[in-house]
Protein backbone atom coordinates (compact mmCIF):
# COMPACT_ATOMS: atom_id res chain seq x y z
CA UNK A 1 0.00 0.00 0.00
CA UNK A 2 1.56 3.33 -1.02
CA UNK A 3 2.28 5.82 1.75
CA UNK A 4 1.64 9.57 1.74
CA UNK A 5 5.19 10.38 0.63
CA UNK A 6 4.89 8.06 -2.38
CA UNK A 7 1.53 9.61 -3.29
CA UNK A 8 2.95 13.15 -3.04
CA UNK A 9 6.00 12.19 -5.07
CA UNK A 10 3.89 10.47 -7.74
CA UNK A 11 1.75 13.60 -8.01
CA UNK A 12 4.87 15.78 -8.11
CA UNK A 13 6.54 13.67 -10.84
CA UNK A 14 3.33 13.67 -12.84
CA UNK A 15 3.20 17.49 -12.64
CA UNK A 16 6.87 17.75 -13.60
CA UNK A 17 6.47 15.48 -16.60
CA UNK A 18 3.44 17.52 -17.68
CA UNK A 19 5.67 20.62 -17.61
CA UNK A 20 3.95 22.44 -14.74
CA UNK A 21 6.27 25.12 -13.38
CA UNK A 22 4.63 25.05 -9.94
CA UNK A 23 5.57 21.37 -9.63
CA UNK A 24 9.20 22.23 -10.28
CA UNK A 25 9.01 25.00 -7.66
CA UNK A 26 7.59 22.49 -5.16
CA UNK A 27 10.38 20.03 -5.97
CA UNK A 28 12.98 22.77 -5.45
CA UNK A 29 11.43 23.88 -2.16
CA UNK A 30 11.20 20.31 -0.87
CA UNK A 31 14.68 19.09 -1.81
CA UNK A 32 17.05 22.01 -2.44
CA UNK A 33 18.40 22.17 1.13
CA UNK A 34 19.09 18.44 1.20
CA UNK A 35 20.81 18.46 -2.19
CA UNK A 36 22.80 21.59 -1.33
CA UNK A 37 24.11 19.84 1.80
CA UNK A 38 25.19 16.80 -0.21
CA UNK A 39 26.98 18.96 -2.78
CA UNK A 40 28.61 21.23 -0.20
CA UNK A 41 29.92 18.24 1.72
CA UNK A 42 31.71 17.00 -1.42
CA UNK A 43 33.03 20.25 -2.92
CA UNK A 44 33.57 22.14 0.34
CA UNK A 45 32.97 25.57 -1.20
CA UNK A 46 29.68 27.38 -0.71
CA UNK A 47 29.80 29.41 -3.95
CA UNK A 48 30.63 26.35 -6.06
CA UNK A 49 27.93 24.33 -4.27
CA UNK A 50 25.33 27.00 -5.09
CA UNK A 51 26.27 26.87 -8.78
CA UNK A 52 26.28 23.07 -8.78
CA UNK A 53 22.85 22.99 -7.15
CA UNK A 54 21.50 24.89 -10.14
CA UNK A 55 23.26 22.47 -12.51
CA UNK A 56 21.79 19.61 -10.51
CA UNK A 57 18.22 20.87 -10.97
CA UNK A 58 18.81 21.33 -14.70
CA UNK A 59 19.91 17.68 -14.86
CA UNK A 60 16.86 16.63 -12.86
CA UNK A 61 14.62 18.49 -15.31
CA UNK A 62 16.37 16.97 -18.33
CA UNK A 63 16.30 13.40 -16.96
CA UNK A 64 12.85 13.22 -15.37
CA UNK A 65 11.87 10.42 -17.70
CA UNK A 66 14.62 8.21 -16.30
CA UNK A 67 13.16 8.25 -12.77
CA UNK A 68 11.54 4.91 -11.99
CA UNK A 69 9.65 4.79 -8.66
CA UNK A 70 9.90 0.98 -8.62
CA UNK A 71 13.71 1.24 -8.37
CA UNK A 72 13.80 3.57 -5.38
CA UNK A 73 12.55 6.67 -3.63
CA UNK A 74 12.57 10.07 -5.30
CA UNK A 75 14.89 11.49 -2.63
CA UNK A 76 17.45 8.76 -3.31
CA UNK A 77 17.35 9.43 -7.04
CA UNK A 78 17.79 13.18 -6.46
CA UNK A 79 20.66 12.66 -4.00
CA UNK A 80 22.45 10.46 -6.54
CA UNK A 81 22.15 13.18 -9.18
CA UNK A 82 23.49 15.79 -6.73
CA UNK A 83 26.31 13.52 -5.60
CA UNK A 84 27.32 12.66 -9.16
CA UNK A 85 27.18 16.33 -10.20
CA UNK A 86 29.49 17.26 -7.32
CA UNK A 87 31.88 14.38 -7.96
CA UNK A 88 32.08 15.21 -11.68
CA UNK A 89 32.93 18.77 -10.71
CA UNK A 90 35.72 17.67 -8.34
CA UNK A 91 37.21 15.61 -11.15
CA UNK A 92 37.17 18.55 -13.58
CA UNK A 93 40.27 20.34 -14.74
CA UNK A 94 38.83 23.65 -13.48
CA UNK A 95 38.49 22.34 -9.91
CA UNK A 96 41.94 20.78 -9.98
CA UNK A 97 43.55 24.05 -11.16
CA UNK A 98 41.54 26.10 -8.69
CA UNK A 99 42.74 23.95 -5.78
CA UNK A 100 46.35 24.24 -6.91
CA UNK A 101 46.07 28.03 -7.04
CA UNK A 102 44.48 28.63 -3.64
CA UNK A 103 46.14 31.05 -1.28
CA UNK A 104 47.85 29.84 1.88
CA UNK A 105 45.21 31.55 4.05
CA UNK A 106 42.65 29.06 2.73
CA UNK A 107 44.56 26.21 4.38
CA UNK A 108 45.09 27.82 7.78
CA UNK A 109 42.35 27.84 10.41
CA UNK A 110 42.21 30.95 12.55
CA UNK A 111 41.08 30.80 16.15
CA UNK A 112 37.91 32.76 15.37
CA UNK A 113 36.52 30.49 12.65
CA UNK A 114 34.22 27.58 13.48
CA UNK A 115 35.96 24.26 12.99
CA UNK A 116 32.97 22.66 11.32
CA UNK A 117 30.09 23.69 9.12
CA UNK A 118 26.59 22.64 10.10
CA UNK A 119 24.92 21.20 7.05
CA UNK A 120 21.18 20.93 6.48
CA UNK A 121 21.62 17.18 6.05
CA UNK A 122 22.53 16.94 9.74
CA UNK A 123 19.04 18.07 10.69
CA UNK A 124 17.68 14.88 9.19
CA UNK A 125 19.58 12.80 11.72
CA UNK A 126 21.59 11.12 8.99
CA UNK A 127 24.95 11.77 10.63
CA UNK A 128 23.70 10.32 13.94
CA UNK A 129 22.27 7.29 12.16
CA UNK A 130 25.56 6.66 10.33
CA UNK A 131 27.39 6.88 13.67
CA UNK A 132 25.29 3.92 14.90
CA UNK A 133 26.50 1.63 12.09
CA UNK A 134 29.14 -1.01 12.63
CA UNK A 135 32.60 0.58 12.20
CA UNK A 136 33.44 -0.91 8.80
CA UNK A 137 30.00 -0.14 7.36
CA UNK A 138 30.14 3.39 8.78
CA UNK A 139 33.53 4.01 7.16
CA UNK A 140 32.39 2.76 3.74
CA UNK A 141 29.25 4.96 3.86
CA UNK A 142 31.27 7.99 4.92
CA UNK A 143 33.73 7.45 2.06
CA UNK A 144 30.93 6.99 -0.47
CA UNK A 145 28.34 9.56 0.53
CA UNK A 146 30.24 12.14 2.55
CA UNK A 147 33.62 12.06 0.77
CA UNK A 148 32.35 11.22 -2.72
CA UNK A 149 34.29 8.04 -3.48
CA UNK A 150 32.87 5.36 -5.77
CA UNK A 151 32.92 1.73 -4.65
CA UNK A 152 35.77 1.04 -7.08
CA UNK A 153 37.79 3.98 -5.73
CA UNK A 154 37.32 2.72 -2.17
CA UNK A 155 38.55 -0.71 -3.22
CA UNK A 156 41.56 0.74 -5.05
CA UNK A 157 42.53 3.42 -2.52
CA UNK A 158 41.94 1.56 0.73
CA UNK A 159 42.89 -2.00 -0.22
CA UNK A 160 39.49 -3.70 0.06
CA UNK A 161 38.26 -6.19 -2.53
CA UNK A 162 35.42 -4.62 -4.55
CA UNK A 163 33.02 -7.39 -3.49
CA UNK A 164 33.72 -6.61 0.17
CA UNK A 165 33.01 -2.91 -0.39
CA UNK A 166 29.71 -3.81 -2.05
CA UNK A 167 28.80 -6.20 0.77
CA UNK A 168 29.53 -3.57 3.42
CA UNK A 169 27.49 -1.02 1.47
CA UNK A 170 24.48 -3.35 1.26
CA UNK A 171 24.78 -4.18 4.96
CA UNK A 172 25.05 -0.49 5.87
CA UNK A 173 22.00 0.41 3.79
CA UNK A 174 20.05 -2.37 5.45
CA UNK A 175 21.09 -1.11 8.89
CA UNK A 176 20.23 2.50 7.99
CA UNK A 177 16.85 1.45 6.63
CA UNK A 178 16.12 -0.36 9.90
CA UNK A 179 17.22 2.67 11.96
CA UNK A 180 15.01 5.03 9.99
CA UNK A 181 12.07 2.64 10.18
CA UNK A 182 12.51 2.54 13.98
CA UNK A 183 12.63 6.32 14.06
CA UNK A 184 9.53 6.55 11.86
CA UNK A 185 7.59 4.13 14.05
CA UNK A 186 8.50 6.10 17.16
CA UNK A 187 7.36 9.38 15.56
CA UNK A 188 4.06 7.94 14.27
Amino acid sequence: MPNKEQDRNAELISGLKAGHEDAFAKLYDAYSNLLFGVILRIVGQREEAENLLQDCFVKIWEHLDSYDPSRGRLATWLINIARNTAIDFTRSKYYSQKRKNQRLENFVVSGTEPLSIRLPIETLGLRQAVEKLTPVCRQVIEWMYFDGYTQQEIADNFGFPLGTVKSHTRKAMKELRALFMEKKEISD
